[in-house]
């Protein structure tokens, strides 16, 4: 249900929220550039939105409008195909944040190298946790501090690339012979397939995620309309952000100097010494934000997993301001170790985790089935958010967003080498009912 508490997250802290759950800040473009060439990339950052983002974001308005509940994308697939492919949903939504989360404190040190070009190892876990848990610390303090906490981010983080921005275009504008920054089209050395191939997943990656957030749907003020309204601010944000930085910066440098983690030497090489640090101090916030408001997201998906009887118990419990201690605690405590083991035991880490899913499946196929009526009474449900664009408008994400095909492999058997959460052997689909119930004929 919709919250309606004191501690409600509102319109403009969630779209500050969404900023850091999809994007946190033109950084990580310079490889897009650097990779796939300056006209591509333009390209590919004006039209990812508008063929992807524009209609991801017009489907999830829309359910989450129709269904502004905790735990967002989990209840949805739950409510529309039952609890065995929500219980699965859920799961490797939380298993990909292994990975997902373990990425934002290598981009932190990244950036504290620009002052620290010597930091140790030891040094850079210590700096790990250190962000890790701050960010934990806020999200213990509930859902508002973390939506205000963003929006000061979103001020942190965008305020040199106003000025970077800002400097680059006058003097862009005061060289006149300084052509659009649209050439080489393509990298040199690459084929146009090639580098438009390596350029639609970058693209994708730095649009995608606006399903986030849902999963807070219960601790939105009316989120029935906040957060299709949300949407409609943030995706014109991240896209205005990403070209206003980009462009005239690319106008006054050489699109081979950006590579990975460039935005400081570029800000210096156009502005000075001193925007550059800034940049770089920027980077640091950028990362920590992310983390932040993604802990916030994934943090909730053990909470209705335990809710729902899928996970222990006490990962259920909440504070006298709705916040999921236990299940925020538990996710710190995974995210620390993940980010703390060497390189080859972080790859096998989510295949074991995996494996303990697959077992765990099978308490929720054979658990009790929602009665089927529930489940088609929300397809029936009144909804007060509407795209416009009728059965035209829907045929267009079908062909024109770039398709993808994700693959799960599942190893015969464990061998004895991974411990198991609940043998009782590997749900196949005839374990639980249709999610509306057999199908009648229509009379006539």
């Amino acid at each position: 249900m919709t919250a309606r508490r004191s501690s409600a997250l509102r319109l403009g802290p969630l779209v500050a929220v969404m900023f850091f759950t999809v994007s946190g800040g033109p950084f990580g473009l310079e490889g897009l550039v650097g990779s796939v060439g300056p006209g591509l990339a333009l390209l590919l950052l004006v039209a990812t939105p508008l063929l992807y983002s524009v209609p991801e974001t017009l489907l999830i308005g829309e359910l989450a409008s129709m269904l502004p509940m905790e735990g967002g994308y989990y209840q949805w697939v739950k409510r529309a195909f039952g609890r065995f492919w929500g219980f699965w949903n859920g799961w490797l939504s939380w298993v990909y944040s292994l990975i997902d989360m373990a990425i934002y404190p290598v981009l932190c040190l990244q950036y504290v190298r620009f002052f620290a070009p010597g930091l140790g190892r030891l040094d850079g876990w210590l700096l790990a946790l250190a962000m890790i848990w701050g960010a934990t610390w806020l999200n213990l303090r509930g859902t508002r501090t973390v939506g205000t906490a963003s929006g000061w981010f979103v001020a942190a983080v965008l305020a040199p690339f106003g000025v970077l921005a800002l400097t680059a275009l006058v003097r862009w504008l005061g060289q006149p012979a300084t052509p659009f920054p649209v050439t080489p089209f393509h990298a040199a050395g690459t084929s146009f397939l090639g580098a438009l191939g390596l350029g639609v997943s970058q693209s994708i990656w730095n649009y995608s995620g606006w399903d986030n957030a849902s999963t807070i749907g219960g601790e939105i003020e009316q989120a029935t309309a906040t957060y299709p309204r949300a949407l409609a601010r943030a995706l014109p944000l991240v896209t205005v952000v990403y070209l206003v930085s980009i462009v005239p910066v690319l106008a006054l440098t050489p699109w081979t100097s950006w590579t990975d983690g460039a935005w400081p030497d570029l800000a210096r090489a156009v502005v000075g010494p001193w925007l550059g640090r800034w940049v770089a101090v920027a980077g640091v916030v950028s990362a920590f934000a992310l983390f932040n408001a993604l802990l916030l997201a994934y943090s909730r998906i053990p909470l209705v997993l335990a809710q729902d009887g899928l996970l222990p118990a006490p990962l259920a419990a909440t504070d006298a301001r709705g916040t999921p201690r236990n299940a925020v605690l538990v996710s710190a405590v995974v995210y620390s170790v993940f980010a703390l083991l060497p390189a080859s035991c972080r790859a096998d880490a989510p295949r074991r985790v995996l494996r303990a899913g697959r077992d765990l499946s099978a308490h929720a196929a054979r658990g009790p089935p929602r009665p089927a009526v529930g489940r088609c009474r929300c397809a029936r449900s009144p909804e007060p958010y509407d795209r416009a664009a009728g059965r035209a408008g829907l045929s267009v994400p079908g062909g024109c967003r770039p398709a993808g095909i994700r693959r799960s492999v599942w190893p015969p058997g464990s061998g004895g080498r991974t411990p198991t959460l609940k043998p009782t052997g590997s749900p196949s689909r005839r374990d639980f009912p249709p999610p509306c119930g057999p199908r009648k004929s229509r009379a006539t």
